[in-house]
């Protein structure tokens, strides 16, 4: 890091010089074009020999700041934002998955990459085969196919809060030859940095914790540069690209080729741009990420304790739970804390679980989490109701399932208004 500083002093930090009498918070430059004098350089940035920018599709100041940051808190050569999570997770799969190629991925994935997967890129001929969040080594490569491009997982799984098994997911992977991807949206790279457990390609949905206020969409793609593409997989990386005059992007850009083409090529011509206002409100939501996340974990873990004792619950599923079927997991690899949210199970089944949620007071039912306000969701019913049951079940997803997301609200207020719906 930037002064070898610590993860918080690299949050609140810029890594921009400023000369004196210059903003000292990176500005928003709301601009969709750049001046230039000589036809050459522009002809240069446009076959990647030069470096600037050249039109807000491709890159924009602003933008380039907050993906320096995150590429910086995550340990990678390098980043793309894009316009949400799920542009970020498709961009990670897409830029190296082709029609005819194979996904192999946990199944207790978000429910929306779990539709991704199963049906949006199965209709663009890229299949997926899933794999229990229990699943050894010898599982998950029996399931690599000569046509896998990837492994896919989730650092903390939403909504069931089940915990990588880095170790076992990334042996595989290496062992298969493969990439493997990590969403690390839940975790955010304040409680962990999945490079640093084997991962290759970190992705995020910025508009959770990120961003921490529900005000912006946003995602964002780093890689750690440390996958290497010439092992006879990955024809679009090492191969020369007609679009670019015969460029093979891993000659060309080495440790960068990934993320490389993922800008030049994915966002180039499918157009999910972050906007600048958004990159410029998320490094603003980046310099009190750590604050948060301490607040965030601190009032879940006081939750999640006080609804295994209640009686009107059946289950809890929390990291940081010491009863928890993740808790070895969660000491190895989010030693900070567990981050802010739960699953639990109510008595009562579906039904229950719905009416449980109407009775909150200041606690609403919200399709988000990550953010300082505490909300609540019946997943079954909303974000998974695509899945069948049994994929539910899969997912983690219990009919009597309900998601809190423990805001930073005072615990007392929060506990008395889970109680009160309860009882």
């Amino acid at each position: 890091m930037k002064n070898n500083f610590k993860l918080e002093t690299a949050l609140v930090q810029s890594l921009e010089e400023f000369k004196e009498g210059e903003p000292r918070v990176y500005p928003l430059v709301q601009s969709t074009t750049y001046n230039y004098k000589d036809p050459d350089f522009v002809a240069g940035l446009f076959d990647l020999t030069e470096s600037g920018h050249m039109y807000s599709r491709i890159s924009n100041p602003t933008v380039q700041a907050f993906e320096n940051k995150m590429a910086l808190l995550e340990g990678g050569v390098g980043a793309v934002a894009v316009s949400s999570g799920m542009a970020a997770t498709t961009m990670a799969i897409t830029n190296i998955c082709n029609s005819g190629d194979h996904v192999v991925a946990l199944s207790t994935i978000y429910g929306g990459t779990f539709t991704l997967l199963s049906s949006s890129l199965k209709k663009l001929g890229i299949e997926t085969t899933f794999f229990g969040p229990d699943s050894t080594e010898e599982e998950i490569l029996s399931l690599v196919q000569d046509n896998t491009k990837l492994i896919f997982g989730e650092t903390i799984g939403n909504p069931g809060m089940n915990v990588l098994d880095f170790e076992t997911i990334s042996n595989a992977a290496k062992k298969a030859g493969l990439p493997f991807v990590v969403d690390n949206t839940i975790a955010t790279p304040y409680l962990c940095r999945p490079i640093e457990h084997g991962a290759n390609i970190v992705v995020h949905s910025t508009t959770k914790y990120i961003d921490g206020q529900a005000t912006c969409m946003g995602g964002v793609v780093i890689d750690a540069g440390n996958f290497k593409w010439d092992n006879g997989r990955f024809h679009g990386l090492v191969e020369p690209d007609p679009s670019y005059h015969g460029l093979s992007y891993y000659e060309t850009f080495k440790e960068q080729a990934y993320i490389t083409k993922a800008r030049t090529h994915i966002l180039r011509d499918y157009g999910a741009v972050l906007s600048p206002f958004n990159a410029f409100i998320n490094l603003r939501g980046l310099e009190t990420l750590h604050v948060r996340m301490d607040r965030h974990c601190e009032n879940a873990l006081k939750v999640a304790e006080f609804l295994e004792g209640h009686e009107n619950v059946l289950w809890v599923n929390y990291p940081w739970l010491k009863s928890g079927k993740y808790y070895e997991n969660a000491e190895k690899y989010l030693p900070k804390g567990g981050s802010g949210m739960i699953l639990f199970g109510i008595k009562g089944g579906a039904k229950a679980g719905r009416e449980f949620t109407k009775k909150l007071k200041f606690i609403n039912n919200v399709v988000h989490l990550g953010d300082v306000r505490t909300c609540v969701l019946h997943p079954g019913s909303t974000t998974h109701r695509q899945l069948t049951d049994e994929e539910q079940i899969k997912a983690g997803v219990m009919p009597e399932a309900i998601r809190l997301n423990v805001g930073i609200e005072n615990i007392y207020d929060i506990i008395n208004d889970i109680k009160s719906a309860l009882e």
